[in-house]
């Protein structure tokens, strides 16, 4: 998907904030309203914008959620990157990265993703981007880390409780979410310090 977008004229600056304004006004409606009361009309009167100003930006609802999909995926990257461009790509800055905005996330009390559930809710194919994403996400992770074998438990625990979150079917209190945190934190340490366990048996 981002292939495409890169090769497109980039829009206006009027056009970028009317864009903007209707993505927002949709994630907005989806957690208010629910992902499944997600119209075109509701969102165009949510957005202030007419019908036909919405159509402009998102011919079909399809391309609304599309759009929802990759702006969830772009802001997510971008927040990693930023982080791991702070730390000079140190070993492990990745892994750490992912598990400060998991962290961050949870103590700021975030809602689900409404937009991304609207999208999965309505078309299940919109799952594809988000594997490669994903994937993408732990091939780096791994190649970043001291131990990748480490950076996988960390991985597979934080996407558990990410999982959970957005399903709304959390089962752990706020005192077992620190003890894990707590022992994913001790972990990566551990694996930082012994560089050259990630073969051992």
């Amino acid at each position: 998907m981002s292939s495409v977008s890169e090769i497109k004229v980039k829009p206006s600056a009027p056009r970028k904030r009317a864009r903007e304004k209707i993505l927002s006004a949709a994630e907005e409606l989806a957690r208010v309203a629910g992902p499944g009361n997600l119209s075109l009309d509701a969102v165009a009167a949510r957005a202030g914008v007419s019908k036909g100003g919405l159509l402009y930006h998102f011919p079909t609802k399809a391309k609304l959620l599309e759009a929802l999909v990759e702006q969830f995926l772009a802001s997510f990257d971008q927040a990693l990157r930023e982080r791991e461009d702070a730390s000079a790509g140190a070993p492990d800055s990745l892994v750490r990265a992912y598990l400060d905005i998991l962290v961050g996330e949870h103590l700021c009390h975030q809602p689900p993703p409404s937009g991304l559930l609207a999208a999965l809710g309505e078309n299940p194919n919109f799952l594809a981007p988000v594997r490669r994403f994903d994937r993408q996400l732990l091939d780096r992770m791994k190649a970043n880390a001291s131990d990748p074998v480490m950076a996988l438990i960390v991985y597979l625990s934080l996407h558990g409780i990410k999982s959970m979150q957005l399903l709304n079917i959390e089962t752990i209190d706020g005192e077992e979410f620190d003890s894990v945190i707590a022992r994913l934190r001790a972990l990566i340490g551990a694996g930082a310090a012994s560089p050259g366990r990630s073969g051992a048996a």
